[in-house]
């Protein structure tokens, strides 16, 4: 020993991580709070009915769906633990709108972005990240995402976002304007303003994850149901208490649904979960894009399928509250898959007998 210091250095340029987090930053204060709304329930029920359904609007992000707020998570997540830096190569395992919001980061901070996604996800999709400069490298199947993401981080020295590991632990779940401590704050002045029930879709589980944390953390009251469409594995793993669970196929709801539980997905914070059939999540969405005036997405239909089932229960309980679920995204996305009568025929989908228990649900408020 020599008596004297060592020292080692890491010569990462801190002046431009520094400007990315301010630019990431400052188009967060830029863009306002996504609105709640009240959905319109039916007359028929009358006008103090004891129940009420609350939709918090997503699609209004700038990118247009729930993965905005994921997207800059996970930027954050990776420009302050030092894995992003100026030139970084982006890549993302992704169905399509997660990596939207994502191309829109990458643009913003001038750096490069691949996508990685099933060759099934909808040409409207992969127009909406090519707009933003972002480039799409598919794969035959949904399995087959993780690893060629990874191949493709290592073959160009670039970060793997990762958002079905790293959903969870990217966002705040103690608040900092995340989407739970927003839906509690905007609730504050209605009737029932903590709510019996919140709604959601799994997908990385990461909305569930920080909305379930959350509820616990405030010491709330409200309950959370995770719905869940055909083909995923995240039902049965948390009916069977086995995180191993696969399901060797693929989810037909775009952005909900994974053939393997996902890392996010954390059960202990999930108090019911709710398997709805895809041709419900299609007739919901439908439905509903009537009622509102304008197209919702097929995970949205998932979501209310789910809500409308917990309203009748209240009803038939007798039990008044509030019930509150997502808008993930906009139906115009879907206007050639889940809007089109033909190719919802070429993927066996009838939802015309879910359609009618939505309108006897109207009718009565008995859920079948």
């Amino acid at each position: 020993m020599t008596g004297r210091s060592s020292i080692a250095a890491h010569s990462q340029p801190r002046a431009w991580v520094d400007n990315a987090v301010r630019l990431i930053e400052a188009d967060a204060r830029r863009s306002a709070d996504t609105h709640l709304l009240r959905y319109p329930l039916p007359s028929a029920w009358g006008e103090d009915c004891g129940v009420a359904l609350y939709l918090k609007d997503e699609s209004t992000h700038i990118t247009g769906s729930l993965k905005h707020r994921l997207a800059r998570s996970l930027f954050l997540y990776g420009l302050c633990n030092g894995w992003i830096c100026e030139g970084t190569t982006v890549i993302e395992a992704s169905s399509g709108s997660t990596a939207v919001s994502e191309a829109y980061f990458a643009a913003l901070l001038g750096l490069p972005f691949i996508a990685v996604m099933t060759s099934s996800t909808s040409a409207s999709k992969v127009a909406l990240i090519e707009s933003q400069g972002g480039r799409c490298h598919f794969v035959d199947e949904s399995t087959q995402v993780y690893a060629e993401a990874e191949r493709l981080a290592a073959e160009t020295g670039g970060h793997y976002l990762d958002q079905f590991t790293n959903a969870e632990r990217a966002t705040d779940w103690r608040g900092n304007n995340n989407i739970a401590e927003s839906i509690y704050h905007q609730m504050a002045d209605e009737q029932h303003p903590i709510p019996e029930w919140i709604v959601v879709g799994a997908g990385t589980g990461g909305t569930s994850a920080t909305i379930g944390r959350y509820i616990r953390y405030r010491r709330y009251g409200t309950k959370l149901c995770v719905v869940d469409p055909e083909n995923s594995a995240f039902f049965p793993a948390y009916a069977q208490q086995d995180p191993t669970v696969v399901t060797g196929a693929s989810s037909r709801i775009e952005g909900i649904g994974r053939p393997r539980v996902e890392p996010s997905f954390l059960p202990e914070v999930v108090d019911r979960m709710v398997v709805v059939p895809d041709a419900s999540s299609v007739a919901a969405a439908r439905h509903a894009s009537h009622v509102l005036g304008r197209r919702v997405g097929p995970s949205t239909g998932t979501n209310l399928w789910g809500a409308f089932g917990l309203l009748a229960e209240m009803k038939g309980q007798g039990r008044s509250g509030s019930v509150v679920t997502l808008i993930a995204d906009s139906g115009d996305r879907y206007v050639d898959t889940y809007f089109c009568d033909e190719w919802l025929s070429s993927q066996g989908i009838d939802s015309s007998e879910s359609a009618e228990v939505l309108v006897e649900f109207e009718r009565s408020c008995v859920w079948r």
